[in-house]
């Protein structure tokens, strides 16, 4: 018990490094484009609240705060100034104030705090005057490192390690048959001799043909002795580099009909409808297959496009997990997780009763679909996501190339401080379905077991 407590607290231990490393990389890829075009950056930080360590090389302060939940660069004007607000300030006024209500304050605010960034008054080296393109490339880049790190985890995980799959090799062969219902998984006198035992295949055996069927893996072998209950099958195995034949009845034992989705399927009468299948008492031997190095990248974008259908319904998933949570029902376990969900499922991979191989698969599993997550919820179009700053740039952009095409006074920048109201409103409902989703992770958990 002690053992495995320890080994859940360590899986939860590397998973907050993980996601460490995760924001680590995410900001390093927005800082790299912006100091190699240019742009003053501030800081650059790990975390939130208070500073922990910090270190300034240049002109960049480099940290750690005490909250791994994110992470952010401050770089050098990020919106365009505002002069008026500048000259108001200097004469020792605030606009925005007195009759602006909540919003307008916060506008205030936001373009205040831009304007200290501008140190030494306006210069080339500040975020709102480069190009369209190298904006949108610092932007992207955060969320790009992050697919970057997942296709890396997902190479590791499939070409690295591989893909476990069943041989025709005889692993274990069980003694007897239990009943479904006994409650026990140890044999006693009055259980039945597994077929497998009885027929004497041992371990180590590999199956070559079933019921005059050649066996190309373990599955065909199942599906064949599922489907014959009570019925002889001759079985051609191969040991100690000799083939020879046994024959082999599978015993009748009935079991819950499930539909596509794995769920039982229930009768007019609300109970679990049955069906009698054959079994063997056989367990197969497993071994990792190792996938050529473009699967990687294959199932790191099948996971965008899978995290995307989420994202994308994200409130609405946010608020049947809530039911479930008041409710108490059974989660979608292909639902929103949050960050402590998912530091839970690690903690339980790292606990299984499993090979170390097959737990250290489990959480690079985990921690890159965690990856794919950021890199799509990042690409989403509003303030203060990277999509929201994309999003403002590519405007600029379409305003500049439209006044060129007719001829027309450069614009002036977008002002992205006037959108801090729908920033704001943004930022509470995020904090909300995160509220939710944390809830929902403590007291009514996805488990994978």
């Amino acid at each position: 018990m002690r053992v495995t407590v320890i080994a859940f607290v360590i899986g939860i231990v590397l998973m907050v490094v993980g996601l460490a490393v995760s924001i680590a990389l995410h900001e390093l890829g927005h800082l790299v484009p912006a100091k190699k075009f240019g742009v003053r950056v501030g800081q650059y930080m790990i975390g939130f609240g208070p500073t922990l360590w910090s270190k300034r090389i240049g002109e960049t302060q480099y940290g750690f705060k005490a909250i791994p939940l994110g992470g952010y660069i401050s770089m050098a004007g990020m919106y365009p100034p505002s002069p008026k607000e500048r000259e108001a300030a200097a004469a020792g006024h605030r606009t925005g104030r007195a009759g602006g209500g909540f919003f307008a304050t916060m506008v205030q605010d936001a373009r205040t705090a831009n304007d200290e960034t501008l140190v030494g008054g306006e210069d080339d080296h500040v975020f709102y005057r480069l190009p369209v393109w190298k904006r949108v490339v610092i932007m992207l880049g955060g969320p790009v490192m992050n697919l970057l790190f997942a296709i890396v985890l997902f190479a590791i995980l499939l070409s690295g390690i591989g893909v476990q799959t069943a041989t025709t090799t005889v692993d274990s062969v069980s003694e007897c048959v239990i009943p479904a219902d006994a409650g026990r998984t140890e044999c006693t006198a009055s259980d039945p001799v597994a077929p497998a035992a009885a027929a004497g295949l041992l371990p180590g055996d590999v199956i070559v043909e079933v019921d005059g069927q050649q066996i190309a893996s373990f599955a065909e072998a199942s599906a064949i002795i599922r489907s014959s209950p009570r019925e002889p099958l001759t079985i051609v195995i191969e040991r100690d580099g000799e083939q020879q034949s046994i024959t082999l009845t599978p015993a009748a034992i009935d079991q819950p009909v499930t539909d596509a989705a794995g769920q039982p399927v229930l009768d007019a009468n609300g109970d679990v409808q049955t069906q009698e299948v054959g079994f063997a008492g056989i367990r197969q031997e497993v071994e990792y297959l190792r996938q050529p190095i473009w699967a990687g990248p294959a199932a790191a974008f099948e996971n965008v496009g899978a995290v995307a259908g989420i994202i994308w319904q994200l409130p609405i998933k946010v608020y049947e997990t809530a039911v479930t949570l008041v409710t108490r029902g059974e989660r979608d376990p292909n639902g929103p997780l949050s960050i402590v969900g998912a530091g839970i499922l690690s903690g339980e991979v790292a606990a299984a009763e499993a090979p170390i191989l097959n737990r250290v698969a489990g959480f690079l599993g985990l921690l890159a679909s965690l990856n794919i997550a950021l890199f799509v919820f990042n690409l989403i179009p509003l303030l203060p996501l990277d999509g929201g700053h994309i999003v403002v740039a590519l405007w600029d952009g379409i305003k500049r190339t439209w006044a060129k095409i007719f001829h027309r006074p450069p614009p002036k920048p977008v002002d992205a401080t006037k959108l801090v109201p729908v920033t704001f409103v943004v930022v509470i409902a995020l904090i909300v379905m995160g509220a939710v989703l944390i809830l929902a992770d403590i007291f009514n958990p996805v488990s994978l077991f």
